[in-house]
């Protein structure tokens, strides 16, 4: 509940920002606050759908019940560094977004083998456009 307060004021006082930006004209500032507002959104989101999936019914298996909040709580940094690097200008953070990406993919996959789970079918990255997009030439 605190991290939903905190997450709303944050999105209030950008909401007031843009209203400050709009009245005055500014284009480049106002772009700026709708990125961090749909930034904020999508890790909301993000927040929201992992906290939802931890929340498990215990099944009497230890290791079970541990790969099933931890996939969930492993997607959720996913979602967030995707969120990152969609939005984020820090080449630093961004590399490390994409760390986060390639290292909790392994831990969910390593997780699921471990107790027997099929794993989903192999996709493109999750900041990389699909192979069946048509790339244009130069």
């Amino acid at each position: 509940m605190r991290n939903q307060i905190v997450v709303s004021g944050s999105v209030l006082a950008l909401c007031l920002a843009a209203s400050l930006v709009w009245a005055r004209g500014d284009a480049s500032a106002s772009s700026a606050v709708a990125k961090e507002a749909t930034f904020l959104a999508e890790n909301n989101a993000a927040m929201t759908r992992m906290m939802a999936g931890m929340t498990i019914k215990p099944s009497g298996d230890v290791d079970a019940d541990f790969a099933a909040m931890m996939i969930p709580h492993h997607q959720g940094a996913i979602d967030m560094a995707i969120a990152e690097l969609r939005y984020g200008r820090n080449e630093q953070l961004r590399r490390i977004a994409q760390e986060i990406i390639v290292d909790q993919q392994q831990e969910i996959a390593a997780m699921r083998l471990a107790l027997g789970q099929p794993l989903p079918p192999s996709a493109p990255a999750p900041t990389q456009p699909s192979t069946n997009m048509k790339m244009s030439k130069p």
